[in-house]
């Protein structure tokens, strides 16, 4: 059944749903939105302590709300969001032509991927960008909990056993590698880099690479492991390139509506990011698509650390984006992402 845009249907207290509409030139709040009426089930049926979204539209900005604990403005980490930001860098030195998309490992990072099964001579950092090179994940052997280097992230994922190479398979490690090579090509850190061309210039003030700090940056909530255990400092290093990012609701609105409205990409190169035929209609460049079942797919990507997850997802051109975040990395999905998703972005139906 279409989703009704009602309050009505809204769980009453202690569920705490709060609504705060911002008019863009206008002097009446949007309409209570779609979505506002799936985001207390994140809390029911998918077992979060609380959740929140941000979402920008034609007819304003609103913030929704369920659970206690969550605010407009918090800082959190936001995982594997954290890709979008890196490969947004490489592709920036791509179109200053300071790499090659063709370019393999070795010729940035001589004699680091040698291992039984794997050669940096034969992955190309298009490979890593898209999730095609087979290389493992470190983090299914860490589980996001050991800080690590990313030479010993990258010793790990060698260790283990890979997947087939150019065919679509998840892996953290691609982004260590990918942020290593950002870091070989212009001398500076991939935190360094991606401060400099896309938090400064977009005035993104509540995001931040942390390094090695665990405290989270005021204000802020507290941030929930599966099993209830409160996991709000945390080393970051535990994902570093593939993971580190700390940020904010409407950081993250307006980096995807900027990126995919071509404020950071040349046309060519946006194109090359949205260009998911080498992962098989499975993944882009640090993004993700999403088919939503009315035939709309929004564009953006998820992210899941230790007390923590988020979802970002924009329309094509970035008019309207919605960002959604709960305060475990527990959130049992049950489809529901898709059914908010939804609920932002096909037609509504009175």
């Amino acid at each position: 059944m279409p989703l009704r845009r009602t309050r009505r249907n809204l769980p009453a207290a202690p569920m705490c749903l709060a609504l705060l509409g911002f008019a863009l030139g206008a002097s009446q709040a949007p309409e209570v939105p779609a979505a506002d009426t799936v985001l207390p089930l994140l809390v029911t049926r998918g077992r979060a302590p609380a959740a929140a979204l941000l979402a920008r539209e034609a007819t304003g900005r609103y913030f929704a709300r369920a659970g206690r604990g969550i605010a407009a403005a918090d800082h959190f980490r936001a995982g594997s969001i954290t890709k979008t930001f890196i490969a947004t860098v490489v592709l920036q030195l791509a179109a200053e032509h300071r790499l090659s998309l063709s370019d393999s490992v070795e010729d940035h990072l001589p004699g680091l991927v040698r291992g039984t099964d794997d050669d940096g001579r034969a992955l190309t950092l298009r490979a890593l960008l898209t999730h095609t090179s087979g290389l493992a994940d470190f983090t299914a052997l860490t589980k996001g909990t050991a800080p690590l280097t990313p030479l010993q992230a990258v010793r790990i994922a060698l260790a283990l056993p890979p997947a087939a190479r150019g065919r679509f398979s998840y892996s953290s490690t691609n982004y260590v590698l990918l942020g290593m090579v950002i870091q070989q090509v212009t001398g500076h850190s991939y935190a360094v880099e991606a401060e400099r061309r896309i938090i400064t210039p977009l005035r993104l003030t509540g995001t931040s690479f942390p390094g090695a700090r665990t405290a989270l940056p005021s204000p802020h909530g507290r941030a929930y492991a599966a099993d209830g255990s409160d996991v709000t400092s945390l080393d970051p290093r535990v994902a570093g390139a593939a993971g580190e990012l700390v940020t904010t609701l409407a950081d993250l609105d307006r980096f995807y509506a900027a990126l995919l409205g071509g404020r950071l990409l040349p046309p060519r190169w946006l194109r090359e990011m949205l260009d998911t035929r080498t992962a098989h209609g499975a993944y882009g460049m640090g993004l993700t698509p999403v088919r939503l079942p009315c035939g709309t797919t929004v564009w953006g990507h998820n992210g899941r650390i230790s007390g923590s997850y988020v979802r970002t997802a924009a329309t094509l051109d970035g008019h309207r984006v919605l960002t959604f975040r709960v305060n475990t990395d527990g959130f049992a999905d049950n489809g529901l992402e898709r059914d908010l998703l939804t609920a932002e972005f096909c037609p509504r139906t009175s």
